[in-house]
């Protein structure tokens, strides 16, 4: 069965969202400044695992591929305030 064509703005979303996981990707990264390496690790894998969703999705559902990135910022920013305020982690 074809799949349904897309427009042109989900075609866009959807490769801005591939787009938008490297500076995510680079901020789990450099996060070893501030967080210890198990919590690094535990984020790349999350980061890896999203992205490889968004890459199976990126034909069937362009606009969730674009949330996608948001969601794992958002995911990075909470663990890190949660890892300083619970868990002493200082730079």
């Amino acid at each position: 069965m074809a799949e349904p064509r897309t427009s042109l703005a989900a075609r866009i979303a959807g490769v801005l969202g591939l787009v938008l996981f490297a500076p995510v990707l680079f901020l789990f990264t450099v996060s070893g400044l501030v967080a210890p390496l198990w919590a690094v690790v535990g984020m790349l894998l999350v980061g890896v695992a999203t992205l490889a969703v968004a890459i199976w999705q990126v034909r069937r559902r362009p606009w969730l591929v674009l949330a996608l990135p948001l969601a794992l910022l958002l995911v990075w920013i909470v663990v890190l305030i949660l890892g300083e305020q619970l868990l002493g982690w200082t730079a």
